[in-house]
């Protein structure tokens, strides 16, 4: 419990009033010290017992897009046999402070408050801790309680309308070829070996068998390589501020697409980021939760291609970027091998850049983009 700036105040007056009718013999001046003094101390006895009740709260969703709305359920009950006061309760998001005033409670009756969270800029903001303020009437102390979980909100990207594409170089068997557009669950064909027991039955390899007179079977392995890559330029020299945000909002809709669609698809930004996923639902998650926390890089003369890419191709490439360099244009002619398609989105660029051998969409932003890879790419 603590006073507040009036409780001091009025602590203060009753002093000087004690004082100057003490010395000047006013019994008036005693009698306004002895009454703020009394008002003091009985805000002090008001705030000093700390609400009798049990708080929980809760946040819904958990996970929202940026600019959708988001907020805090916060359930009060007296489980006790006495009344109990109202108080404020509130709750500390980010740097900002969310609060509710909590009505007078009757034993045993419980009462639920709703409050909006910010969801303007995306990022991952804790939620709490939450905490129980108390006043008196005439608002000369306080008490405050900190209580129950700190939760997390994340505020994800927006995402637009895309359309997912396919790509991969085809998978050579000993039977023929693959173009398999999905890769969820397959198996590449690594050699063909004499059986074992314990193998699968299925995985026989009938031809060589009866070429060799001996049991021979087909020996997979999971191909582990990524199908769709969206590489998203977050060098320190990109633009800042909402054009930095749209690329953002750009590479969060490639990427769920492609994960929405069952494509193994990866993340990888100029800066080192590098996410590689199987697809599928959980693969939206935790694709949209490292965008959610993604900033330009710290460092500057950073290059656009990290050194890690190159060394896992396949499929379809696509460059998120505000700017394209003659070392850029180098790095994705370098990179034209190994990847069945590569792409490079230019956003607010205005005229195309020209790159030997690439294809560029230039687009205003994110909406912009978007319809246009819906129009031209995955039509």
């Amino acid at each position: 419990m603590r006073l507040t700036r009036r409780g001091v105040a009025t602590l203060v007056a009753a002093v000087i009033l004690f004082g100057a009718g003490h010395l000047a013999g006013y019994p008036v001046l005693l009698a306004l010290a002895g009454a703020s003094a009394g008002a003091v101390l009985a805000a002090v006895a008001v705030t000093t017992r700390r609400p009798g009740v049990v708080v929980t709260r809760g946040v819904y969703p958990d996970r929202v897009e940026r600019g959708r709305p988001a907020f805090a359920r916060l359930r009060v009950a007296n489980p006790g046999t006495r009344a109990q006061a109202g108080f404020t309760a509130g709750d500390r998001v980010d740097t900002g402070f969310r609060s509710v005033s909590v009505r007078r409670l009757t034993p045993g009756s419980e009462a639920v408050y709703h409050y909006e969270l910010p969801t303007r800029d995306r990022g991952r903001y804790q939620v709490g801790p939450l905490t129980l303020d108390r006043l008196d009437a005439l608002r000369l102390g306080r008490s405050r309680l900190s209580t129950g979980d700190i939760a997390t909100l994340w505020v994800h990207p927006r995402t637009h309308p895309i359309g997912a594409i396919d790509g991969g170089h085809p998978r050579h068997h000993h039977e023929g070829t693959s173009t398999d557009r999905s890769l969820l669950g397959s198996l590449d064909l690594r050699e063909v070996r004499e059986y074992i027991v314990g193998d699968e039955v299925r995985h026989l390899h009938w031809k060589a068998t009866a070429r060799t007179g001996r049991l021979m079977v087909r020996d997979y392995a999971d191909p582990n390589q990524p199908r769709f890559t969206a590489l998203l330029d977050n060098r320190r020299e990109a633009p800042a501020g909402a054009a930095f945000e749209e690329a953002v909002d750009l590479a969060a809709s490639l990427v769920v697409a492609a994960a929405k669609a069952d494509r193994r698809c990866r993340l990888v930004t100029s800066c080192g980021v590098d996410v590689a996923t199987a697809g599928g639902a959980p693969a939206v998650r935790q694709l949209l939760d490292q965008l959610s926390v993604l900033d330009r890089a710290r460092d500057a003369g950073l290059p656009l291609w990290p050194g890690t890419l190159p060394r896992s191709g396949g499929g379809s490439l696509v460059v998120i970027t505000s700017a394209v360099s003659p070392a850029d244009r180098l790095a994705l002619v370098a990179a034209k091998p190994h990847y069945s398609n590569v792409l490079v989105v230019a956003l607010g660029i205005g005229e195309s850049p020209a790159v030997p051998g690439v294809s560029v969409l230039s687009a205003a932003d994110a909406a912009d983009a978007a319809r246009r890879w819906n129009a031209v790419v995955a039509r």
